[in-house]
């Protein structure tokens, strides 16, 4: 199963990164193309459902694109959130690390996904990752922003 972990530094504490990571009807300001929505009240703990949409915007505010259904699997405040996606297309994990440092972290994304279309899309992999890794650092390079500006409730 193929892995991309991309990382950025945040100038912002791990409780302020924290929160502004698993705002998850948020994470459509700072993830490229994607809607993420708790299905059942805030998904703030192991066995919290969520669900992404990444695509192309429609009028009204949805979307028509892929549909990633996730469960949180790991919950530590304000360090860690792993999640299994469990959806027809996006089958893997997930794992949001958050390293303090000081009034600084290090955010780093990780996911081990199998590449949907079985076997055409193993071979397809070297070729669609360049192009997801540069979706992950830009979406990385733009929650380093919503981070640091983001106000703890």
């Amino acid at each position: 199963m193929p892995e991309v972990s991309e990382s950025i530094e945040v100038d912002a504490p791990a409780e302020q990164v924290w929160a502004a990571l698993t705002d998850w009807v948020a994470q459509g300001r700072w993830i490229l193309a994607t809607d993420v929505r708790p299905v059942v009240g805030p998904a703030r703990g192991v066995g919290g459902h969520l669900v992404a949409v990444t695509g192309v915007p429609l009028p009204g505010g949805r979307r028509l694109g892929v549909v990633d259904t996730m469960e949180i699997t790991r919950w530590e405040p304000p360090t860690r959130c792993d999640v299994l996606h469990t959806g027809r297309v996006v089958r893997g994990t997930g794992t949001f690390e958050i390293r303090p440092d000081g009034g600084r972290s290090t955010f780093v994304w990780s996911e081990q996904v199998e590449p949907p279309l079985g076997a055409v899309g193993r071979l397809g992999w070297p070729l669609a990752e360049p192009v997801v890794r540069a979706a992950y650092r830009a979406s990385l390079r733009r929650f380093a922003e919503f981070a640091r500006t983001y106000r703890l409730e």
